[in-house]
């Protein structure tokens, strides 16, 4: 419960027409879920947020229809809005909903985010693995309880919240913050995609540090252009990481020194901000450098040179890509004054995350592996690590299909990509959604014509998957790429049930 005048203390610009002092019990962005004395912040759509409301039309409906359900204040962007609302209901008019949304929510939970180590990362790719690693790092360190929020939902040691996108939106987010505080967290990493960053999701959050991974071609779909998609990238480093600086004077930044994106936002972002930053790199010259590479199947060794010394490193994870994810956590760890004997052990007992080069076997004499490559740089690290374990006269099948109602810019270029690095592509049906699942493979196999690999559409998952199955041999190795951790298909807007490692144990328990 709270007084609405307090819930605006961050929007100085908002103008209230009602009452001030009116007492809210709770906030909400969608009037199906409205409760009597709640307010209603009329967010307008976005790509994963389609309600019935925002499929029924505009703000004007949101509200009438959060007003019948008994809410007392509406916040919205145009007066015309609370035409016909009875005086009696609190009307708030601000420049932005979303950002509204975002610091009322933060009030309204007391600003969870301030009294907590809150570490984020953001990059095309490797968000929810250094997560992970950052997490263990963190437990490593001596705390008890740390939280993660991203792809696959928000977790603590003991629960579990189901969040149905990487960055959920900023009263959803504020909650949880709010309640893993409530149950002793002292940390929490959160994943923050580029939709979290431009739709305002994490403006209210104050970070201690904002790790960045990599950037590349992906959501151009929501984006438009990569300048658009990289613009929305750097509010992490200049909005979001001044207002962190407000409340965490020790905020900084880990980047990853080998991406050319991340030298740039160094020279052309960072060096101009308030704030401190670390680097990680196998080749270029940076403050933790992982030199004497080794990656099999199973594990990662390294050593790591950094103002400490040299330490030497074995994780669990394969791929030089979880390199740079482990350098990532490696780097975090440092600027936390962690101890670097007890990070060493901390990454020792790390496990790959679920979907995330997960080897899948039922005692076969090949390799299957499930991965949540989506794009195409993840597409091409993935491929290029199981290659790296395919020596020999030996193939590597690729099964893998394309969002539907998503960047459609990127189906060529990963349908090049896995015809110039796999033997076999067995193009598939990922989430087509609304869309036609033969135009979602005919973009992609009009990306195969540059490759050597023979090229399959089967649009039945399953049956894909059991086609790569009965032609791999020994020592072979197939990738189920693009579900990853996912355990639904999106067909003609039904979810129906799919797990890629269900279906592959089912196939191999049943070959013969």
């Amino acid at each position: 419960m709270a007084i609405l005048k307090d819930l605006l203390i961050s929007l100085p610009e908002s103008r209230v027409i009602g009452d001030e002092n009116t007492t809210i019990d709770q906030i909400y962005y969608d009037s199906r879920k409205v409760t009597p004395g709640s307010a209603l912040v009329c967010v307008p759509n976005d790509q994963d947020f389609e309600t019935d409301d925002a499929k029924r039309g505009t703000a004007k409906v949101m509200a009438a229809h959060g007003v019948q359900r008994g809410a007392t204040v509406i916040v919205a962007t145009e007066e015309d809005v609370f035409v016909n609302l009875p005086d009696s209901v609190t009307k708030v008019l601000v420049p932005d909903t979303r950002r509204a949304l975002a610091f009322m929510a933060a009030e309204f939970y007391g600003n969870p985010s301030r009294k907590m180590i809150l570490v984020g990362i953001t990059g095309t790719n490797g968000k929810t693995t250094t997560a992970q690693l950052v997490a263990e790092v963190l437990r490593g360190g001596g705390l008890k309880s740390v939280g993660v929020i991203g792809t696959l939902g928000a977790t603590t040691e003991n629960t579990f919240f189901d969040t149905g996108c990487t960055t959920p939106r900023s009263l959803d987010t504020q909650r949880l913050l709010a309640e893993f505080l409530a149950n002793g967290a002292e940390a929490v990493v959160i994943e923050v995609s580029s939709h979290g960053l431009e739709l305002q999701r994490v403006v209210a959050c104050a970070f201690d540090a904002a790790i960045y991974t990599n950037f590349s071609q992906d959501h151009l779909d929501f984006h438009k252009t990569m300048e658009a998609y990289w613009a929305a990238k750097l509010l992490f480093f200049t909005d979001i990481a001044e207002y962190s600086l407000h409340y965490k004077k020790n905020f900084a930044a880990v980047i990853n020194l080998d991406d050319a994106y991340g030298r740039k936002l160094i020279e052309k972002t960072i060096n101009g901000q308030k704030y401190s930053h670390l680097t990680y790199s196998i080749e270029y010259e940076s403050q933790i450098k992982a030199d004497n590479v080794r990656v099999t199947p199973s594990s990662l060794r390294f050593n790591v040179i950094s103002h400490k010394g040299d330490t030497s490193f074995n994780v669990a994870l394969t791929g030089s890509f979880n390199v740079y994810n482990s350098l990532a956590a490696i780097c975090y760890g440092v600027l936390a004054k962690i101890p670097m004997p007890r990070i060493q052990q901390a990454m020792d007992g790390v496990k790959s995350p679920a979907g995330r080069m997960e080897f899948i076997s039922e005692g076969q004499d090949f390799g299957v592996v499930v991965d949540y490559a989506h794009s195409p740089a993840s597409l091409e690290h993935v491929l290029n690590a199981l290659r790296e374990f395919n020596k020999g006269p030996t193939k590597l099948i690729c099964v893998f299909g394309c969002g539907g109602e998503r960047d459609a810019l990127k189906r060529p270029e990963m349908g090049a990509i896995a015809a110039t690095l796999a033997d076999v592509v067995v193009i598939t049906n990922d989430n087509p959604r609304g869309e036609d699942p033969t135009k979602i493979s005919e973009d992609i196999k009009a990306g195969t014509t540059s490759g050597k690999a023979k090229i399959v559409v089967e649009h039945d998952r399953r049956k894909a998957i059991e086609y790569a199955v009965s032609i791999a041999e020994k020592s072979d190795f197939i990738l189920l790429a693009g579900k990853g951790h996912e355990t639904y298909q999106i067909i003609k807007g039904e979810h129906t049930h799919f797990s890629d490692q269900e279906v592959a144990r089912e196939v191999l328990r049943s070959r013969t």
